[in-house]
């Protein structure tokens, strides 16, 4: 479907050409929507073309204004502010551009290779938080936006259920859990298995302490790996990779609580995943992959028996792959699932959501694949992202400092009832009008569309500060501002009569609309372009606030136009059409960021 900036743009570029002789560069000619201070529907920048012209701001835009009135019926009147020329569209254009828009299919598929996009990839020493939910949510709806794009999608999690942190967790509740269990506690699992990895994280400083008051020379990091507890940790690490049954017992007893309690908080979150990988099952092979390294020659083993890859030629520095004591790194696993993954799937992209203080390591594990042998490494991308914080500052899981993801989604739901109950007494409606359940799923939804919006709308790369009291609002740039206008939209739509779901006729020959009629449907319109940008971008906050500059159009077209009053039945089944058009792409966008659009509220 070519739209009227598509032909504006090739016309455009013949004007210049034909009247200043200019050969305009691709891209260079791009029109936007007409500031809302001056007369227009679009608007072209016109400086670019001022030099080849020889003429003023003001005569360029005339120039090329008065061609592209007379080669494109569609335009109906142009003026020139200093160097923007502002077309007016004709009304005929915008009815039927709606009804196109309607009847707009799916984008083409983008190949039969799949988009692997991996998130969540939690520890299994500790309950999922706030800096897991970014990760989480972000990685969700970009999985969500790429199919929308056209893109066959694979979404992976790898769970890290081994390492040192993992013994932390275990040494703790074997020395000091009294066999306490889920059931005995009444504790989530993973919220037993995170109380230990703290246990842990007090004991040791408790130690370290001790040492660095009898040697303050000491770096805190020394005097920790000296402690009898980290050495008792180390061993235990040991014992694991060794396969000792003991260890293994406890380790998957431990990891079988924290699996249970982490379901369900994806489930709460409406997530999940195509394949779950697990950093137990990859390990092995980065260590085969090493050894690969060393056969060929292009890692080194140094004197103390550890493994690293040498980047300094590079312009970066030796990385570790293996410890001294033969234990792999993270790296090392990394190594193995990438393997793993790219012969599961035979991807046409690799992506990691992970945070970006580790942009150096996905830096580093390109390099290392690529001085393996392996070139399908070059597919891999890291969506970086930025930290969570909040208000007091960082949170910090071994100080046990972190908003709790289980936490964070009940205060989230009670917020949302406390506000909505607030505005229900404010306009005299009781409490209990409504059926209970149906209150409480809505507050659920809510609440749930308050965090994710909150999160999503902020561009991926930004540090973002967290508040949750902001995020509930019912106005501004929050999601149940977007839900309670889908609400009001269907309710509009069912009180006209007609069934929401069905598409509405109307006849597009001979209709005037007004200038808000017009803006709605160019914010529609542009849908289709802010998709594919948030695709290219892995960016859900080019949806989140696309949807709320489409939200307040239509608040602001709602407020100052009849739709069931209109008399004129030609001109309320055109205006019921664009109401039901404006719900629709709501409703798309708001699916894309995880988010229920409410029939009512």
């Amino acid at each position: 479907m070519e739209t009227i900036e598509s032909v504006l743009e090739k016309l455009s570029a013949r004007a210049v050409k034909e009247l200043f002789e200019f050969e305009a560069k691709e891209g260079s000619i791009q029109f936007q929507k007409t500031d809302k201070k001056f007369e227009g529907d679009l608007t072209l920048v016109v400086f670019p073309f001022v030099k080849a012209a020889k003429k003023s701001p003001e005569e360029t835009g005339n120039l090329i204004g008065t061609y592209l009135k007379e080669h494109c019926p569609d335009i109906t009147a142009f003026n020139t502010v200093k160097g923007f020329l502002n077309l007016s569209i004709s009304d005929a254009y915008w009815v039927k551009h709606l009804d196109s828009l309607r009847k707009a299919g799916e984008p083409e598929s983008k190949g039969s290779k799949p988009t692997v996009i991996e998130y969540s990839s939690p520890n299994t020493n500790k309950p999922l938080h706030l800096g897991h939910i970014r990760n989480i949510l972000l990685g969700w709806s970009v999985s969500r936006i790429l199919q929308a794009n056209g893109y066959t999608v694979k979404k992976v999690n790898l769970v890290n259920d081994r390492g040192i942190h993992i013994c932390k967790s275990m040494l703790a509740w074997l020395k000091w859990g009294e066999g306490e269990t889920p059931q005995s506690s009444g504790m989530k699992g993973d919220h037993l298995v995170g109380k230990y990895y703290v246990v842990f994280s007090s004991k040791l400083k408790e130690q370290t302490d001790k040492i660095l008051q009898s040697e303050p020379e000491l770096k805190k990091e020394e005097a920790e790996n000296r402690t009898e507890l980290m050495r008792e940790a180390q061993e235990m690490l040991r014992k694991w990779e060794s396969g000792d049954e003991q260890v293994r017992a406890l380790w998957q007893k431990m990891n079988g609580w924290v699996y249970e309690g982490f379901d369900t908080t994806y489930d709460k979150l409406g997530v999940g995943f195509d394949k779950i990988y697990y950093e137990s099952d990859t390990y092995l092979l980065g260590k085969s992959m090493v050894q690969e390294g060393l056969d060929k020659g292009v890692l080194v083993r140094k004197e103390d028996g550890s493994v690293w890859a040498d980047l300094r030629d590079e312009g970066l520095d030796e990385k570790l792959l293996l410890r001294k004591d033969g234990t792999s790194v993270y790296m090392t696993q990394d190594l193995g699932t990438a393997r793993l993954r790219q012969k599961d799937f035979d991807a046409q992209k690799l992506i990691y959501v992970v945070g970006n203080e580790q942009n150096y390591h996905f830096d580093v594990l390109k390099r290392v694949l690529r001085k393996l042998g392996y070139e399908w490494g070059e597919k891999i991308t890291h969506l970086s992202y930025g930290m969570v914080e909040l208000p007091e500052g960082k949170m910090k899981s071994r100080e046990g400092t972190v908003v709790d993801a289980d936490d964070l989604i009940v205060k989230m739901t009670e917020t949302a009832r406390e506000t909505s109950e607030e505005i229900r007494a404010a306009k005299g409606i009781s409490a209990q009008d409504g059926n209970r359940e149906e209150m409480d799923r809505l507050y659920f939804e809510l609440g749930m569309g308050a965090l994710k919006y909150f999160i999503l709308k902020v561009d991926p790369v930004k540090n973002m500060l967290f508040n949750p009291k902001e995020s509930i609002d019912f106005n501004g740039n929050t999601g149940p501002f977007l839900q309670y206008t889908h609400a009001r939209i269907r309710s509009l739509l069912r009180k006209s009569g007609c069934n929401p779901d069905d598409a509405i006729a109307y006849q597009t020959e001979g209709l005037n609309i007004s200038g808000k009629e017009k803006s709605l449907i160019q914010n529609l319109a542009s849908y289709p372009a802010v998709l594919k940008q948030a695709g290219d971008q892995f960016s859900p906050a080019l949806i989140a606030n696309y949807l709320y500059d489409l939200a307040k159009d239509f608040n602001g077209f709602y407020q100052d136009t009849n739709v069931l009053r209109e008399e004129n039945a030609v001109l309320r089944a055109f205006r019921l059409a664009l109401v039901q058009h404006t719900g629709v792409i709501l409703k798309t966008g708001l699916n894309l960021l995880g988010i229920v659009a409410p029939e009512k509220m």
